[in-house]
């Protein structure tokens, strides 16, 4: 899974996991952990102001395969 994090159209934060083989027709979950950048209270004072300008994109693959794309928008509050 790639994921893509923009704001204003730039790019501000990337991620990209990787996932163990799962068994077909079975349900898991996966909890992932990872550090998120400290914004400065400017960036943060401009993500409030700014709803819905902060948005992803999440890219997932099977054996190198595109199999679904998520799109998300956020509204940042104080």
């Amino acid at each position: 899974m790639i994921e893509l994090h923009f704001f204003k159209d730039n790019l501000v934060r990337l991620y990209d996991f990787t996932f163990g083989f799962c068994i077909p027709d079975s349900v898991n979950s996966w909890e992932a952990i990872y550090d998120v950048p400290q914004n400065e209270p400017w960036q943060i004072k401009e993500y409030i102001e700014s709803p819905y300008d902060h948005k992803s994109d999440s890219f997932y693959f099977v054996d190198d395969k595109l199999i679904m794309h998520n799109k998300a928008e956020f509204r940042y509050v104080h």
